[in-house]
Formats: structure tokens, C-alpha cells, sequence
């Protein structure tokens, strides 16, 4: 099975550790304040019925995060 790659990779149920940050500017300082930031656990909850965004659990918190914003978040091969 191949693991997921971006952060909007991550299917309902799946769990990922982030290990580094595409985004720049202020969605990179957006990411950082919600808590994703190198070596965070990150647990895809499940997707909006349209598919998009997917709610994350992010160091105890359910956050929304756009799927073209997700794959700006390289996680960690396992």
C-alpha cells in the first residue's frame, strides 16, 4: 500500500506525521499557528460531503483545511 505523500493525501482514518512546509507567506504563518509544523501528528476525521475541504485533528484540535492548501504539507514515508 502506498502511503500518503501531502497532507490532502490522507484519506478519513488515516494519520501522518508533517515533515516539512510548502506554503510561503501568510498561509505558511497560518499553518504554523494551527499547529503544523515538522514532526506533528495529523489525523484526517473525514471530508465535507462535496469532498472538500477535510476536517484534521491537529494537536487536539478539528481543523478545515482546503485540499489545495493540504498539499503543501509533505508528511513523513513510513
Amino acid at each position: 500500500m502506498n502511503e500518503p505523500h501531502y497532507l490532502s493525501d490522507l484519506a478519513p482514518g488515516q494519520r501522518g506525521t508533517v515533515r516539512a512546509l510548502g506554503a510561503t507567506g501568510a498561509m505558511r504563518r497560518r499553518m504554523l499557528d494551527i499547529g503544523l509544523a515538522p514532526g506533528t501528528e495529523v489525523e484526517c476525521l473525514g471530508r465535507s460531503p462535496a469532498g472538500d475541504p477535510s476536517a484534521y485533528l491537529i494537536r487536539g484540535a478539528v481543523i478545515a483545511i482546503r485540499a489545495s492548501d493540504g498539499h503543501d504539507v509533505l508528511l513523513r514515508s513510513r
